[in-house]
């Protein structure tokens, strides 16, 4: 009875955009679980222990997207992808570098992943 109400007060203080962005982030994040290699074939090669940065950037997906449907996390969630999503830029930039480091996806796709970047961040600054 008590897990209801706290689910009909979230539902009824909190727009539906940012339960689509929140379900986003964890489906992401589930990903990085479910096709791990795909995100271990565009690290940088610079970057130490793939395997541990993929699982890691795969929890912090799922936490934080947990985290924005809740009032007391959600600021600390807006902040935790921004700077997240920083960080994704790397990769963004590697895969940009090299016909391998591109993982078959076109060049022109790839570019517009940056200002996706922007916009992802943008979108997350909106809730605070």
């Amino acid at each position: 009875m008590v897990w209801e109400y706290h689910l009909m007060y979230i539902k009824m203080n909190n727009p539906w955009h940012l339960y689509l962005m929140a379900t986003i982030y964890v489906i992401a994040g589930i990903m990085h679980f479910i096709k791990p290699k795909i995100y271990m074939r565009i690290m940088p090669k610079y970057l130490p222990n793939h395997k541990l940065l993929v699982i890691l950037s795969g929890f912090a997906e799922i936490i934080l997207g947990l985290a924005l449907c809740f009032d007391k996390t959600r600021i600390l969630a807006i902040y935790g992808i921004i700077a997240m999503l920083l960080v994704f830029l790397l990769v963004h930039f590697y895969m940009l570098s090299s016909e391998k480091a591109s993982a078959g996806i076109p060049k022109w796709i790839l570019i517009l992943r940056l200002p996706l970047q922007l916009v992802l961040m943008a979108w997350a600054y909106y809730y605070i």
